[in-house]
């Protein structure tokens, strides 16, 4: 799932960035309003966590805004503000949920999986003829019935080819949406794939030479 962060404040935003990266998930930093409604307009992330008090505006007008047009995306506010009018604010504007500053990165990650299970529902993917089962929001994968560990990269990866299950994806689309890895090399992508096939079955991923790959449902 991608994220778009609003945030101001250097630390606490690039606390929030690694935290949520290391769950698993892919997070755009945006440092000023005018910033993040040019990543909305040009991106397409899933998910927003929202600071309300930004240097070029406020973070509540553009909440505002992006309800007014129809953009149902969810959101999380992040502030500092405590006083409960600020929080039915947040949420009269159409907040998904409200979080006062200083919050734990645990729990931020908490809520931002229940917020999109909320939202996007379980979107539980079958693969292999049933023998695995991929619950995304959850990040539960289980193969028959076991539940298998997989890493933030490998869910990443995952979650990508998932939305488009049959589909295939082109390798430079994967590897420029999951980022670069840790691996030397030109073949970290396959090294990537080959972990997750011997973790859930070498069918649930199918290679197309020389084009991409595509999740197997």
């Amino acid at each position: 799932m991608r994220i778009l962060l609003l945030e101001d404040e250097p630390g606490l935003g690039r606390s929030v960035q690694e935290h949520l990266t290391m769950a698993g998930y892919q997070v755009a930093w945006a440092r000023s309003v005018a910033d993040a409604t040019e990543r909305l307009a040009g991106g397409n992330p899933d998910l927003l966590l929202l600071d309300l008090r930004l240097p070029d505006g406020s973070g509540l007008d553009l909440l505002r805004a992006m309800r007014g047009r129809g953009d149902r995306r969810p959101v999380i506010i992040l502030t500092a503000r405590d006083q409960i009018t600020d929080r039915i604010a947040g949420l009269n504007a159409g907040a998904d949920d409200y979080l006062v500053k200083p919050f734990d990165l645990a729990e931020l990650v908490a809520r931002t999986q229940a917020v999109a299970r909320r939202s996007f529902g379980e979107q539980t993917l079958v693969c292999d003829d049933g023998a695995v089962s991929l619950d995304f929001p959850g990040r539960l994968a289980l193969r028959d019935g076991q539940p298998v560990a997989l890493t933030a990269r490998e869910w990443a990866l995952l979650e990508l080819l998932a939305r488009r299950p049959g589909s295939v994806v082109p390798r430079e689309h994967i590897e420029e949406t999951v980022g670069p890895t840790a691996e030397s090399g030109g073949n970290a992508l396959e090294v990537y794939i080959s972990r997750i096939r011997r973790k859930l079955g070498h069918e649930v991923i199918e290679t197309l030479r020389g084009i991409g790959y595509r999740l197997r449902p």
